[in-house]
């Protein structure tokens, strides 16, 4: 592999190891807007159970939050000791990541259902919105610990070396979501899509479980590694804080939108911002992916002092990205209407969210650059730099431009905070950039 990544054309490496990581991307991107879509579509009450399943996102990008935090911790480790040569230590981490995953969902359902009702108030719900709020989180905690624990396995699986065996259990856990929604809300109402939610998790984490216990895999579990061991623990924790952070300012974020747009523009508002959101998502998660997959492209070719080959996987990259959200600013341009059709036709909702998305996604095509320049910085070993030019996009740049602009522009400032962020983090990330690349040319002449 090493030999590949030094030689191999840049292009086809980022094909062969980006196309596994888009359709994990755009599958955990699918999971929310399908039950969105479902739920919109219910008679009488769509529009407003829209708004409750919006309100529950940030609860729900929490978990997400931790199941990061476990993955990517266990994984990082799981790579550095096969690196070493050392499986015993890799398997011993896989054991550990079933101990802190059960700890951890356990303790978040406690938490979120003693204070459920003060959460959801805090994230915007209404009297109107409360009930579907509710009625969607109740059965989502039901099932978190199976998700924490299948999804987290999923991530391993890759760093592992089997990274289409762990597509091939998203894909499939996202048909048996689509199948079972339109179904189980035809009984159930809005508790029917996140039954349909949960029971797709459940097979991710049957199949993972399977996988390291009967299946085919390289690391195996076994119980003398189901012991907690506070030292891995604290490995796998300290790995994953990064990423964890990330997400939870992504949450902090959420939060804050819900209550500006139900401030500015009433409960349906709310519903609006994650219809918006979850069209987004369908555009930015294969260029996360693309991110994935150069990420060891990147890594390998810097610290082979390959500097031109690096650059070229972040230029490529991030070429393919600006082309994909292009595509998708157009359709945003000139079909908001028939792309928000697909989750409520109600037509409040639509006018709402037709002007919202034409103002949030207004910059999407440039924020690429914003996107992979953290990326490209975390490659190299630029840790520091990756998360300012992070929170710089989602935290620094965006939080206070929330709440200004709808402090003087009202609904339609809420929609301009992201954009205005995209750009003004994009030309910051861009001077980032080009000083690392003049940091090449020097590097590389003093080597002749």
């Amino acid at each position: 592999m090493n030999l590949e990544l030094g030689k191999e054309s840049i292009n086809k490496l980022l094909l062969k190891y980006s196309i596994p990581a888009i359709v994990g991307m755009i599958v955990v991107s699918m999971y929310n807007a399908i039950d969105r879509i479902f739920i919109g579509h219910i008679e009488n009450i769509g529009a407003i159970a829209l708004s409750g399943v919006g309100i529950t996102l940030p609860i729900v990008t929490i978990l997400l939050s931790f199941e990061l935090l476990i993955g990517i911790g266990v994984s990082t480790n799981i790579s550095a000791s096969l690196g070493k040569g050392n499986k015993k230590h890799a398997e011993k981490y896989l054991g550990q990541l079933i101990i802190v995953a059960i700890f951890i969902g356990l303790s978040l359902v406690l938490g979120i259902s003693i204070f459920k009702n003060n959460i959801l108030i805090m994230f915007g719900a209404s009297e109107s919105s409360m009930y579907y709020a509710k009625e969607y989180i109740d059965v989502i905690l039901i099932g978190t610990v199976f998700y924490i624990i299948g999804f987290s396995l999923i991530t391993t699986i890759r760093s592992e070396g089997n990274p289409k065996k762990a597509s091939k259990l998203l894909i499939i856990s996202c048909i048996i979501n689509i199948v079972l929604d339109p179904i189980f809300i035809f009984y159930w109402g809005i508790k029917g899509a996140a039954i349909a939610t949960v029971l797709s998790q459940i097979f991710v984490f049957v199949m993972a479980i399977h996988y390291y216990t009967k299946g085919k895999s390289n690391l195996k579990l076994r119980r003398e590694n189901l012991i907690p061991d506070i030292i891995f623990i604290k490995r796998i924790i300290i790995n994953g804080l990064p990423i964890f952070f990330m997400q939870i300012f992504t949450s902090l974020i959420q939060v804050i939108f819900n209550n500006s747009v139900k401030i500015y523009g009433g409960d349906l508002a709310i519903g609006a911002l994650a219809t918006i959101v979850s069209i987004s998502n369908i555009f930015l998660m294969p260029v996360i992916g693309i991110n994935q997959g150069s990420l060891p492209i990147i890594g390998f070719n810097y610290g082979a002092k390959q500097y031109d080959r690096a650059k070229k996987a972040l230029i490529y990259g991030t070429i393919v990205g600006f082309i994909i959200l292009s595509l998708g600013f157009i359709l945003v341009l000139l079909l908001p209407d028939k792309l928000i059709s697909l989750f409520n036709k109600d037509k409040e909702l639509m006018d709402i969210s037709v002007q919202g998305i034409r103002i949030y996604l207004f910059m999407m095509p440039i924020s690429v650059i914003a996107i992979t320049a953290p990326n490209y910085f975390q490659s190299i070993g630029k840790v520091n730099t990756s998360i300012f030019l992070s929170l710089l996009r989602q935290a620094i740049l965006l939080i206070p431009l929330l709440i200004i602009l709808s402090k003087y522009f009202g609904i339609i400032g809420v929609w301009l905070a992201q954009p205005v962020a995209d750009l003004l983090s994009s030309i910051i990330s861009g001077v980032f950039l080009i000083k690392e690349f003049k940091n090449y040319n020097a590097m590389v002449e003093a080597m002749e």
